[in-house]
């Protein structure tokens, strides 16, 4: 039996496509074991949102070779679709997988036998037409569901439809029956995740289906306490979503909604479809509708053209803003991308600062939100991850917390009181019975 190691290079849809090829693996008689574990076989799915993730998969498969030098490794992923040919060329690469080819690994590559020169099978990326239904099962308390792939939208900055494709999903009611197989497995929380994922419903092409009615669909599933969605654009989050969200069983008040600039002068350089006054509308309805709402943040710093005003819009347009927290973007350059050849780049020293200030502002925003909810009750779900006698869990609105660990809440979930926020910046909590077990 043959051992196979597999690591993941970026987004939660790379970690659910991981999951579902190592099962494949399993499926056809190769046993997973850790990647320290001298494995026969590596597979390496890429991420190339950022130049440092390519370095990073350079990084990775020289320190695959250290492990067990004979081992065959493969690459798949983002950067293998855009690159194949540069990554055929590492030292150490066995086999270079594009966005059509990589859910058929076992059978593409036969055995894993090393030659002489390495496979590149990789194809134009419009063959990459094909949904394939994936999910993570790594953690006992989640899943990531990949409900949507691709992506029609063209921003100035992005390689994504040119890794991934056009915009493509499954059908409801293959989401719904896979949903149930999860609900069958200790996994209490669904994140459901996708290049577009607001962008849901398309099927070869033509508009079969919407997101509401996908979530609709879902929140009717039993044995599943939790569904999260994980990102969605400002122009797709409507109306009808915020106030199905705010009434649902399920679905906890949660969102991700990627601004990439406050400034309209930018925004409209990136190709985005909407203005920050949109953004901003989405921020207010969604917090008189749940107050207690989260809601994260993607920004970008640095773009081409992007000067101290622009940025400092961006800063003043956050710091108003009623969210939660950020994920800041330092931009890179990529190949192919309209972005790359805009004029008056941003030295890279000033693309740093603005990082961080941003990032100040991030943890200024997200120990404001923790501190808002102090004294409301909420419920957690514990996870089996337990460091100096303390078991952490999220709140539905996705307050990490921290609780004297006992073995009979790890994967469960537990109404609590929010007490105060520990110097760690995470919330400590009581039974919502008025019965204190955090000290």
């Amino acid at each position: 039996m043959k051992k196979v190691a597999f690591y993941t290079l970026g987004c939660k849809l790379n970690y659910s496509e991981t999951s579902t090829i190592s099962r494949k693996f399993e499926e056809s008689g190769y046993k997973k074991v850790e990647f320290n574990e001298t494995p026969d076989i590596f597979i390496i799915n890429t991420c190339s949102v950022t130049e440092n993730a390519d370095k990073k998969c350079l990084k990775i498969v020289r320190e695959a070779r250290a492990i067990s030098p004979d081992a065959y490794v493969a690459i798949i992923g983002c950067y293998a679709q855009l690159k194949p040919k540069e990554i055929a060329e590492i030292p150490g690469v066995d086999a270079v997988l594009g966005a059509a080819e990589k859910f058929r690994l076992v059978e593409l590559l036969d055995g894993f036998v090393r030659t002489s020169q390495p496979t590149v099978i990789a194809s134009e990326i419009g063959a990459a037409n094909q949904f394939n239904t994936s999910y993570s099962m790594q953690d006992r308390t989640r899943t990531f569901l990949k409900v949507q792939d691709g992506c029609d939208y063209s921003c100035s900055f992005c390689t994504i439809p040119l890794a991934r494709g056009n915009s493509r999903s499954d059908s409801i009611a293959k989401i719904v029956a896979t949903a149930r197989e999860i609900a069958n497995t200790r996994v209490k929380e669904i994140v459901l995740t996708g290049v577009n994922t607001g962008d849901f419903g398309l099927q070869n092409g033509e508009r079969k289906e919407r997101f509401i009615q996908l979530i609709k669909e879902l929140d009717e599933v039993e044995g599943i306490e939790r569904f999260r969605i994980s990102s969605i654009e400002p122009n797709l989050l409507t109306d009808e979503i915020i106030e199905f969200v705010a009434r649902s069983k399920r679905f906890v008040p949660h969102f991700h909604i990627p601004l990439q600039s406050g400034s309209n002068k930018i925004l409209k350089l990136m190709r985005r479809r909407y203005q920050r006054e949109l953004y901003a509308d989405r921020v207010a309805h969604i917090k008189r509708r749940m107050p207690h709402c989260c809601i994260g943040v993607d920004v970008i710093v640095g773009f081409p053209g992007e000067t101290k005003e622009d940025f400092l819009d961006t800063y003043n347009f956050l710091n108003e803003l009623d969210i939660s927290y950020l994920h800041v973007f330092t931009y890179s350059e990529r190949e192919n991308t309209l972005a790359a050849t805009l004029p008056d780049a941003v030295p890279m020293k000033e693309r740093n600062e603005r990082s961080r200030m941003l990032h100040i502002l991030s943890d200024k925003k997200k120990r404001a939100f923790y501190e808002a909810n102090v004294g409301h009750e909420t419920t957690v779900l514990f996870e089996n991850d337990i460091e100096e006698g303390k078991m952490h869990g999220f709140t539905d609105n996705y307050i990490r917390v921290s609780a004297k660990y006992d073995p009979l809440l790890i994967y469960d979930s537990k109404k609590v009181v929010i007490e105060f926020i520990n110097n760690k910046g995470l919330a400590e909590v009581r039974e919502a019975e008025s019965t204190v077990f955090v000290h």
